[in-house]
Order: structure tokens, then sequence, then C-alpha cells
């Protein structure tokens, strides 16, 4: 027989542990990884030292997602999954910057966001090689 309450599985009145818990998962946010997609950034990441405290030894990354993984086969598996494509998706959009913000203060005339072409790392990659 159970005891008087049964204990809930996530803290719902101590904020201090649901704060913890929230920020233990989080990821980069899209400006953050629209920054690395730049292209000095872009080649640090994908050629990294390597690195034990990290997954695969910091040798399998994904850009879009901010990830490491564990090898090729895992990364390569991740390139087709639904998160990747989503967060593909979200990147197609330009991000929001300060001149947008003075513009929708009324510092200018409003400019709709553009749409851009984000292709998968293993393309930049091979971009990459053929130019060189």
């Amino acid at each position: 027989m159970p005891g008087p309450y049964r204990r809930k599985k996530v803290p719902g009145g101590d904020g201090h542990i649901r704060k913890k818990l929230k920020t233990k998962r989080k990821t980069k946010d899209l400006d953050q990884i629209d920054v690395d997609l730049k292209d000095e950034n872009a080649k640090r990441l994908l050629n990294q030292e390597i690195n034990s405290d990290k997954p695969g030894e910091a040798q399998h990354y994904c850009l879009h997602c901010a990830r490491y993984f564990i090898d090729n086969t895992a990364l390569q598996d991740h390139f087709r999954t639904k998160v990747h494509k989503r967060r593909l998706k979200a990147l197609e959009l330009e991000p929001y910057s300060i001149e947008e913000s003075e513009r929708a203060a009324g510092q200018g005339n409003y400019r709709a966001p553009k749409m851009r072409k984000i292709v998968t790392q293993d393309s930049i990659k091979n971009m990459e090689v053929t130019v060189e």
C-alpha cells in the first residue's frame, strides 16, 4: 500500500529545481547557429582538434543542430531525422537583427525577412573539396 501521497516526478513548486531541469538540455539558439554557419566559424567547427571529453572526440559535429556524434554513421543517420530537417527549415528564415528592430520601431522602412537556401553540411564539405 502506498504512502499518504505520491511524489510528482517533476517538481511543481520548487522553482530552482525546475530551472535546473530546463537548462540541463539547453541548446544553441538560431541566431547563435547562424553565426556558426559563417565560413571561418564553420571550418573551425568542422575541423576541431581531438577532445576526449566530447562524444566522438569532437570529430563528428552537426553545424545546424550544434550536436556532437560518436561516429560518422550516427551523424549520417542524424541527417535523415525529423529533428535535423526541422532545424534546417527553421534556419531558412533570416535571423532577427538590430537593423530590423530599428525599422520596426519606426526608424526606416519595413523589409520582410528573406528566405535562404540551407544545405546539409555534407554538401558544404563536398563544395569545399571541389573548390580547392
